[in-house]
């Protein structure tokens, strides 16, 4: 697999995170501080536009010629669609219904391309779908991850830290399986975060914004559709990667919403945003974060070899010692806040 495509990623975003976060630049998208921000002074959010204009020259390089990578340009037309309606909102402000709606628009264009589940797999059990319960769920599955991205880009080098480490696990998926272009297509993403990483460490001076968010988002989530659809590895390892998103994540929707908040207000109540308010500092909290990523990222590695050797045993408990860790995280997280408070 050839490194250029990757490399031409990182240096162009890193060098365009560079332009973009001065306040002279025309792609300069200030954000402000409030009440709900970690940061405290106004902050480029064009990170997204550097990042993916990293990732279409590097794709060009080496990909673009590829008719297997040109056969999901409905996914890709989804998410022309999703940076669209996110950089509209980066700069005027858009409906949280609106975007909805572009959202759903954009999972139907992935659908439309045959990116959806058609069984579900688990160590050695098959589940076969119908096709409407197939494609509703990926359905929902692409707008949840679409959002969950924007939820988790809120603190100095998260999610570009985040991303880097979860599409380099993807990449690692795909090689195991030489399967190499979805291989090159997750290094590419990975080296175009890193670019984008070098500008977004703490002290931060740009952001990624909804429109780097919430396109990542979406690849995300198509490559995890995509590599189970392939046979590369199954759906949940996939998730397994980017699981410490959808912990932080699903645990503060549902907390919000039992105690009857507007979900989809901002705020400041995952778990990243209350360790940083309790004290800790944003590099602490990005390392922590970054360590247990890398640790799903790894284990995804080796839950798909074990799927592969029929060590099912293994795959079990992966999957419940994950779980269990979560579960931890989220306790601890609770006991740092309660110390920060005496």
């Amino acid at each position: 697999m050839s490194v250029l495509g990757p490399l031409v990623a990182f240096v162009i975003a890193w060098r365009l995170s560079i332009l973009f976060a001065r306040p002279t630049s025309v792609f300069y998208l200030a954000d402000e501080p409030n009440d709900r921000s970690l940061h405290t002074v106004q902050t480029s959010r064009a990170g997204g536009i550097a990042l993916l204009t990293g990732l279409l020259a590097g794709l060009g390089l080496r990909v673009a010629h590829n008719v297997d990578v040109w056969s999901f340009w409905p996914p890709m037309l989804g998410a022309v669609a999703v940076a669209s309606v996110s950089l509209l909102d980066d700069r005027r402000g858009v409906s949280p219904l609106a975007r909805l709606v572009v959202h759903l628009v954009a999972a139907g264009c992935a659908i439309a391309g045959g990116v959806y589940v058609t069984e579900l797999r688990f160590a050695d059990g098959d589940l076969s779908l119908p096709v409407w319960v197939g494609a509703m769920s990926s359905g929902l599955l692409l707008v949840w991850f679409i959002n969950l991205y924007n939820f988790m880009d809120g603190m100095d080098g998260f999610a570009g830290g985040m991303t880097l480490i979860g599409f380099g696990a993807l990449a690692a998926l795909g090689a195991a399986q030489e399967a190499w272009t979805f291989s090159l297509l997750a290094a590419t993403v990975a080296a175009a975060a890193g670019g984008f990483l070098v500008v977004n460490w703490p002290p931060a001076r740009i952001f990624l914004g909804d429109t780097g968010a919430s396109v990542l988002g979406m690849l995300a989530c198509v490559m995890c559709l995509w590599g189970d659809r392939e046979g590369y590895f199954s759906l949940w390892v996939g998730l397994l990667v980017f699981s410490p998103f959808f912990a932080d994540a699903t645990f503060t929707l549902v907390r919000r919403a039992l105690r009857g908040e507007a979900v989809w207000r901002a705020h400041h109540s995952h778990c990243y945003q209350r360790l940083v308010r309790a004290g800790w500092s944003h590099r602490k909290t990005s390392l922590s974060a970054y360590t247990v990523m890398l640790g799903a990222g790894v284990s995804a590695i080796v839950a798909q070899q074990a799927e592969l050797s029929g060590r099912f045993l293994l795959v079990w408990f992966l999957a419940g010692g994950w779980l269990l860790a979560y579960t931890v995280m989220i306790a601890l997280v609770h006991r740092v806040e309660a110390s920060a408070k005496r």
